[in-house]
């Protein structure tokens, strides 16, 4: 399991971004254990797969892949 500044850099974004995410929502699927977020490679890697794209003229990148 990965801290979440770990989790950031698997998926070349900045730690703030999954926090920011953590509150609104669309980031990817955490856990919480106590005060601790941690997560998993392979939801991280589902959740990158599920954004992935064939062209810029194709809906937002959380909608690419029907999600």
């Amino acid at each position: 399991m990965l801290r979440t500044l770990e989790a950031a850099g698997y998926i070349g974004l900045q730690k703030s971004t999954l926090e920011a995410w953590r509150v609104r929502g669309g980031g990817p699927v955490f856990l919480k254990l106590g005060k601790a977020v941690r997560y998993q490679k392979e939801d991280l890697d589902e959740f990158l797969t599920a954004r992935r794209c064939t062209s810029t003229s194709q809906l937002p990148a959380r909608e690419c892949m029907g999600k």
